[in-house]
């Protein structure tokens, strides 16, 4: 199997954990308040059981879909399917798959090439979108810098162990 669901629940518990460092008042959370609007007033009003509830599951999501970012092997059905596989029986398609896996099952398998491509996806799917929605909510640079690095950070960090995790 090219990864472990483990993997993904135990990445899907880091945008908590760093959210918690980032947007403490000592660290980030006083200028993330000032640029977007929250008050503490507002804070204290909303459902955090629901927030983080939510915030989990969507994670999931997040991690769920970083698996073919940052596993290459996960590309091994497409191999298989193409169309070259398509008039393969059963028992080669195995075969095939098996011999996938010998040779190549463990390549570029490390937390660095998982991190490397994590950065690479906040970079280029969280940055577009965080930014477009900043720029229609008429928020600043700032905004965006504060909520992109937040992302960069746990996407590392998500890929990372997804990556690694074997």
């Amino acid at each position: 199997m090219p990864f472990n669901i483990i993997a993904v629940l135990l990445s899907s518990l880091i945008p908590i954990l760093v959210g918690f460092i980032w947007y403490n008042p000592n660290v980030l959370g006083k200028p993330w308040m000032q640029v977007s609007g929250m008050t503490e007033e507002k804070a204290k009003q909303s459902n955090m059981l629901v927030i983080f509830g939510v915030s989990l599951i969507l994670s999931f999501f997040l991690a769920f879909g970083l698996l073919p970012l940052v596993i290459h092997q996960m590309h091994y059905i497409s191999l298989m399917v193409g169309e070259e596989g398509m008039g393969v029986e059963g028992s080669d398609v195995m075969n095939n798959i098996k011999a996938f896996f010998e040779t190549h099952g463990d390549k570029y398998r490390t937390f660095g090439h998982g991190a490397l491509h994590g950065t690479i996806a906040a970079i280029t799917f969280a940055l577009p979108i965080l930014g477009i929605n900043a720029m229609f909510e008429g928020k600043g640079f700032k905004y965006i810098a504060i909520n992109t690095c937040y992302w960069a950070i746990c996407m590392a960090l998500m890929g990372g162990l997804i990556c690694a995790w074997q």
